[in-house]
């Protein structure tokens, strides 16, 4: 159709926005600031709730790749700015045009040595579980740092999620599902190994995740209502945990061989100053504020720019998946209009 869409970030909802718009046949351009495409999906090694290995959603989404859609990887735009009735993005020293943006940046992992208390960074079997999933990619199973299998491992939830003192009050989504999918995955790769899930409220709200709890608990998984006071190092790498049974209401110890901080999503790096130059701003949780909750999700209050996947707040695949469709039907239109 000769006109342009340029697309900041190369993760699962780039990808297929990307796909979609090349289709209807839009020269598209995805601009991806890390080596490879896929983002954080990319780097886990099975998925909610069905146990899917990832690269299968990642290498599909990939297979379009041809030249149009067209992706630029290791280049993070600059500067973003309107050029009258088009963009000019800076990137590399070089500048380009679009006819329409697509902001598709995703989130980053809330960073765990902000809860000192948790020990991570301190202690070297406190984990999060971005790093487990690395664990069961490469040996099929969690292993201490001195290559000794774990025997009891506490899984401890919403940790940079809910949590005032970092500033951090939503609800991450995908935190509860994640850790009852890896608790599952212990079990089966350590089938005497005792697990446990110390958890603020289980929030299983997606097609499939109330089978996957169930089945958690029929492999003999724990779950503890309550929230981590603080972690300490005991002898040979074991540790020590402090929290509270709040159904009981009874103060709780426990010594255990790793502890998995189920990490929330926090906003991608960046992408506040990159949409400041489009007049955009961050809504009250720092992610990028939409046109309306209810009809227009993927639309931003800047004529021709659009939004999908995480970058609007805390999102799984599918969802992810949705918006990017949904945003790709958005652009056609604004541009069929042109």
């Amino acid at each position: 159709m000769g006109k342009d869409v340029a697309i900041i970030g190369g993760g699962v909802a780039g990808l297929e926005a990307a796909n979609q718009l090349a289709t209807l046949g839009y020269n598209v351009t995805v601009f991806e600031r890390n080596a490879q495409p896929g983002g954080h999906a990319a780097k886990w090694d099975r998925l909610f709730p069905n146990q899917r290995h990832s690269h299968e959603v990642i290498d599909s989404l990939k297979s379009h790749l041809n030249g149009n859609p067209a992706i630029m990887l290791s280049t993070a735009i600059s500067t973003i700015s309107r050029n009258g009735q088009k963009f000019k993005l800076d990137a590399k020293g070089r500048a380009f045009e679009a006819d329409a943006i697509l902001i598709a940046t995703g989130f980053e992992l809330f960073p765990a040595e902000r809860k000192e208390e948790y020990g991570y960074g301190i202690y070297e079997n406190v984990i999060t579980s971005a790093e487990l999933e690395e664990m069961f990619a490469k040996n099929g199973k969690p292993t201490m740092k001195s290559g000794e299998t774990p025997k009891k491992i506490a899984f401890i939830h919403c940790v940079g999620s809910r949590d005032e003192k970092v500033n951090k009050p939503y609800c991450s989504k995908v935190c509860c599902v994640t850790a009852v999918k890896q608790a599952i995955e212990v079990k089966d790769s350590i089938p005497n190994a005792e697990v446990f899930n110390l958890y603020m409220d289980l929030r299983m709200f997606g097609p499939g995740y109330e089978d996957l709890y169930k089945e958690a608990q029929q492999k003999g998984v724990t779950f503890i209502r309550g929230r981590l006071s603080e972690a300490s190092e005991l002898d040979e790498g074991r540790l020590l945990i402090k929290t509270e049974d709040t159904l009981s209401s009874c103060p709780l110890k426990m010594s255990v061989d790793m502890v998995v901080l189920m990490v929330g999503m926090s906003p991608a790096i960046g992408t506040s100053e990159l949409i400041a130059g489009l007049g955009l701003h961050p809504n009250k949780d720092g992610f990028v504020d939409i046109a309306d909750q209810h009809l227009y999700p993927t639309n931003t209050t800047a004529e021709g720019v659009f939004v999908a996947g995480a970058c609007v707040g805390p999102n799984n695949i599918t969802d992810s998946v949705n918006a990017a469709r949904s945003a790709a039907i958005e652009i056609h239109q604004y541009l069929s209009k042109k």
